[in-house]
């Protein structure tokens, strides 16, 4: 039996590894992320955060945060992409003054505490060094919602009376 010399050998193996190889199937594309969804909340649609006693509203449009309150100059901030952590959301911002502004959302019910209405998350929000309680839901169903009763996106008008 005769033996190749070591060249030839790794000759052998480079060609083999420069070869035509077989056909690899195509990775399948990765699945979207599915959007993140709170207490049946869409996060990626507009959501509104709103209080009384003070009476305020931060609006997340997809792009930016907008908050409005009585006696409040409106503030304005980029708004972050929302990331779901279990029960609670979390979104941090500055605004175009320099403010820093917290939205924490959380899925609990909540009464708003002047109308019968019932929201499916509960908002902490910090604009500076004021917080700020109240509840949210999608500003989609806080349009449609009655006066009471649950305010969620397949709220019906109330029937008329």
């Amino acid at each position: 039996m005769r033996l190749l010399p070591l060249s030839a050998v790794a000759l052998c193996l480079l060609a083999a590894a420069c070869g035509p190889s077989a056909e690899e199937p195509e990775a399948a594309p990765e699945p979207a992320a599915p959007p993140p969804v709170l207490a049946g909340v869409d996060l990626t649609e507009p959501v509104r955060a709103l209080g009384t006693e003070p009476f305020w509203s931060v609006d997340l449009t997809g792009e930016e945060v907008v908050f409005r309150g009585v006696d409040r100059p409106e503030q304005r901030a980029p708004q972050p992409k929302a990331s779901v952590q279990g029960t609670v959301v979390r979104l941090e911002s500055q605004t175009t003054a320099g403010t820093p502004i917290v939205i924490t959302l959380a899925s609990t019910e909540c009464s708003d505490g002047m109308s019968e209405r019932i929201y499916p998350l509960t908002a902490i929000v910090k604009v500076g060094e004021e917080t700020l309680n109240g509840c949210a839901a999608s500003t989609a169903a806080i349009m449609t919602a009655g006066e009471q009763g649950p305010v969620t996106a397949s709220a019906e008008a109330p029937p008329a009376t």
